[in-house]
């Protein structure tokens, strides 16, 4: 007793109370130094016993307890005080100790709020004992979430018919005032399957959407919580016992003192209040998928690439309004693509040659760049559709994704517009992965040892197989031509990429299509593998050809012969096609969006993958000095785009609303990214803004990735210290604030005004004297020690020179690379300029990209030389932009130094 009475004279209530309005503040930010602005403002609350307490101590004047609100709500023939939250634990838990008395406002309270949680349970046909406990949804770390859950008619709360999830203890808590009904509720229980080891399981979850089996099984817990568990024991032992600890708290004479506040009589000619009419589901209605248009673009030269995603739900292309873009089947990257919003020269392509005139362009901007007459790229729903004329020539590719397979089609319409025939070929081009991105994007050299290609020649396809190097986990890439309108002439293929873009050429201008020469129909375990399909048409005319590049995966050689059997017929592509459009529709529908939303939602899924400087919050990257390991404490990887949304009231649970059905849409179109709503309101033991997010988040089908990678991360600012939100808002590629409205204006955000600045530099005195010591003389070839047409030995052989000169081939097979480094730093460079700078780790810490690529070997560095009187400009290596003029290149121990000499002037570069 002397050890409880100590605890009793410890507790300092006072700091929690506001004199000025006489109510608790619900909590102390001890991080900010102060009160929480919420307050307890209800007797039908678990407080009221904090109340009474601190009154019957001294610490806070009686006049609180009036203070408190007394609204009553009419509820069968009785009426109850309102709670917030209509929770057992709001109206039992304080009886537990305190009594009861007949006749008293609390003692009919009591009664009317059991009759109608029974009711309520009854007209749902499930036990009863509604409270706040655990139910079916799980953290990161698969614990049980928890809040508070209610009966509709006396909560102030929104949502409380929502759920239904029913806890053993919440009933129990009514045994001592009816233990009949209480043992009778229990049995039922029992029967559910509620009884453990350790006494009565958690709770029983029958909530819609949360109970696999359906929610007349409902879902049991199989969890326990303490102060649940001694509760129950506190009100068994009131039963059983006649109040044993309400007559110990009784018997202390400050409580004594204070027993009159709990003998309040029932209040005459009181009016009555309803709780508030559920308002309206912040969810959007199903909609008919109509209404709205798709984008168009008329140029690919945006300020950043416009992203467009398609997919049957398992297979996902990503196309550029440029035509860059990815192929991807669930986790593996079917081709190559990298993260460059400046080139976006990733993806697959097709190539058109002009066989008389030698001219070449693509079917959309890219991998050429050539400039069209005439552009229009138009996205749909459904599909990605590119139209350009050059040189009376028009091509409208089509690219769709078939629901029926794991394949992408692009059907490609070449028409004839000009008065005379016309003799062209079409070359597909897509470099192949196979493999999980990050596989490829961290040594795509090694990954492609393990691809290996064949043709099935009669079929006009492709078949690359990647081998699995443990157990029987083969991928299969197929890549087939199909179509009318082709020549006479044999298909011909091409899957070494080497010998596709030649050494140090480029995917805009490579070997295969700046000669004449054949395709070389090379198959086989090639170290650089693409597919590549080639075929000529002939066009009078007027006359329209098309072709269809079909590309899907399989995991089998079966499989994979099938669907070379079933694109090979133009019919299935029809099909594929006109599917493509009736599953949108039927996709559009399930989901209750419009045309115009789905479109909203691309343009946010476009800034999630290339990113805008109008939604990045520049600020917090100033001012942000952590690293991604910080986030990981909060369940977020970093290793996917972040989307923040920061809101401080309900007003804001509209965008909510908006980006959670964005999530769904863009995860289907195979786009992952976390979204972080981030609740900046004042923390709140209730959280009332929180409870709402929760169960907005929870009526939908992205409960389930709630703290999942990819998923959704609903958190609390004041959880959270001021730099990991500095970090968190720096991190993500997108951040908006909800008090700037819904989605569309928050896309739709002006550019900063930006400058540009001069194209030449003023020459302060061009006839000033320039010095400079001349360049070293190129020894000559004889002097060259073992000179083999590119290179040899010099200075005694502490150097190696390579003669480089792209335009004539004069280029080694494979990069002659010098590797500079000491301990804890070092650089890469190759004959045809700098590579990459490291700091400690050469793979986990590079300063500059790069490549891994012997083909095209393009550098991470670059220094470039300009004439300010021509605005000729040219690179000081051999690449990027030495346009295959003749270069010098000297390796030695420690060093690099390169030599060119053009239009008067001579550059030496050395690199150390």
């Amino acid at each position: 007793a002397g050890l409880a009475d100590d605890l009793v004279e410890e507790m300092e209530f006072g700091f929690l109370f506001n004199r000025l309005r006489k109510l608790f503040s619900i909590g102390y930010n001890v991080t900010d130094g102060r009160l929480d602005a919420s307050y307890y403002d209800t007797l039908a609350s678990e407080a009221r016993l904090t109340s009474f307490v601190a009154i019957a101590t001294g610490q806070i004047p009686h006049e609180h307890w009036f203070k408190l609100g007394r609204s009553l709500t009419p509820t069968g023939g009785a009426r109850a005080l309102l709670s917030w939250s209509a929770s057992m634990f709001e109206y039992f838990m304080p009886l537990l100790v305190m009594r009861a008395y007949p006749g008293t406002l609390l003692d009919e309270t009591y009664s009317a709020v059991i009759d109608r949680q029974v009711q309520y349970a009854a007209s749902h046909r499930v036990p009863w004992g509604i409270s706040e406990c655990a139910y079916n949804a799980q953290d990161l770390d698969r614990n049980y979430q928890y809040r508070a859950f209610g009966v509709p008619g006396l909560g102030l709360k929104r949502g409380l018919g929502d759920d239904l999830v029913v806890a053993p203890y919440a009933s129990m808590l009514a045994a001592p005032l009816v233990p009949v009904d209480v043992l009778h509720n229990l049995e039922r229980l029992v029967r559910l399957g509620m009884a453990g080891r350790y006494g009565f399981y958690e709770s029983i979850d029958f909530t819609p959407g949360r109970a696999p089996d359906g929610p007349a099984r409902g879902v049991v817990l199989p969890t326990y919580m303490a102060h649940h568990q001694g509760m129950s024991l506190v009100a068994l032992d009131n039963a059983l016992h006649d109040f044993p600890m309400q007559r110990r708290f009784h018997a202390d004479p400050r409580v004594q003192a204070a027993d009159l506040l709990l003998q309040e009589r029932i209040p005459h000619q009181v009016p009555l209040k309803n709780p508030p009419i559920e308002l309206a589901e912040h969810v959007p209605s199903a909609r008919a998928a109509t209404g709205g248009t798709g984008r168009s673009y008329v140029t690919p030269h945006t300020l950043s690439p416009r992203p467009h995603l398609l997919s049957n739900g398992s297979y996902a292309v990503m196309v550029t309004n440029a035509g860059g873009g990815y192929s991807r089947r669930q986790q593996t990257a079917m081709t190559r693509w990298r993260e460059d919003v400046t080139t976006d020269a990733w993806g697959s392509f097709c190539y058109v040659r002009d066989l008389t005139s030698g001219s070449v362009w693509s079917t959309a901007y890219l991998p050429t760049a050539h400039e069209p007459d005439e552009y229009e790229c138009t996205f749909a729903p459904d599909r990605a559709v590119f139209r350009r004329v050059d040189a009376g020539i028009e091509t409208r590719t089509e690219i769709v994704v078939s629901p029926e397979d794991d394949a992408e089609l692009r059907r490609v319409s070449v028409t004839n517009l000009g008065t005379t025939p016309r003799r062209l070929d079409l070359t597909s081009y897509a470099e192949v992965v196979l493999a999980p991105g990050d596989t490829d994007l961290s040594h795509p050299a090694f990954s492609n040892l393990f691809i290996e290609t064949r043709s099935v020649p009669d079929r006009d396809a492709l078949i690359a197989v990647r081998r699995p190097r443990s157990g029987n986990d083969r991928r299969y890439l197929v890549h087939v031509l199909s179509g009318r309108g082709r020549g006479p002439e044999l298909t011909q293929f091409e899957t070494d990429r080497a010998r596709f873009i030649g050494r140090g050429g480029t995917i805009g201008w490579p070997l295969a299509m700046s000669t004449r020469a054949a395709l070389s129909n090379t198959t086989g375990p090639v170290l650089d593998p693409i597919v590549s399909l080639r075929h000529a048409v002939r066009l009078a005319p007027g006359a329209t050809a098309r072709i269809t590049f079909t590309t899907a995966y399989a995991e089998s050689e079966d499989a994979a012969l099938q669907l070379v059997e079933k694109y090979y017929d133009r019919r299935a592509v029809a099909r594929a096609v006109a599917l493509a459009s009736t599953h949108s529709q039927i996709e559009l529908r399930h989901l209750g969006l419009t045309i115009d939303d789905t479109m909203a939602f691309q343009r946010l899924g476009g800034r999630l993958i290339s990113g805008d400087p109008r939604l990045r919050d520049v600020e917090a990257v100033e001012l942000s000095f952590g690293g991604q390991r910080d986030l990981w404490k909060y369940g977020i990887s970093g290793d996917l785009p972040i989307l923040v949304l920061r809101l401080t009231d309900e007003t804001g649970v509209p965008l909510v609303a908006e980006l959670l059905k964005a999530h769904e849409y863009l995860r289907i179109k195979g786009l992952s990214f976390d979204l972080v709503i981030l609740n900046e309101h004042s923390a709140s033991y209730l959280q009332d803004l929180q409870n709402e997010l929760l169960r907005l988040i929870e009526g939908g089908p992205e409960q389930a990735w709630v703290d999942k990678a990819g998923g959704v991360f609903p958190r609390r600012a004041d959880l959270m210290p001021v730099g990991d939100l500095l970090l968190l808002r720096s991190a993500a590629r997108v951040v908006m604030d909800a008090a700037d409205g819904g989605l569309h204006n928050q896309l739709s955000r002006p550019h900063a005004n930006f400058m540009l600045g001069q194209t030449r530099s003023a020459i302060s005195d061009p006839e000033a004297p320039v010095t400079s010591a001349p360049p070293s003389e190129m020894p000559p070839e004889a002097d060259l020690e073992l000179f083999n047409s590119l290179g040899g030995f010099a200075d005694a052989g502490r150097e190696y020179v390579v003669r480089v000169h792209g335009a004539e081939g004069a280029v080694p097979p494979v990069p002659w690379t010098n590797v500079v480094a000491h301990e804890t730093f070092g650089f890469a460079c190759t004959e045809s300029g700098p590579g990459y700078t490291w700091s400690e780790n050469s793979h986990d810490n590079r300063l500059t990209p790069w490549r891994n690529d012997p083909v095209g070997d393009t550098p991470g560095e670059a220094v470039f030389i300009k004439d300010e009187t021509s605005g000729a400009f040219w690179s000081a290596t051999p690449l990027p932009a030495g346009g295959g003029r003749r270069y010098n290149t000297r390796h030695g121990q420690g060093y690099s130094i390169y030599e060119h000499a053009r239009d008067d002037v001579a550059s030496e570069l050395t690199l150390f």
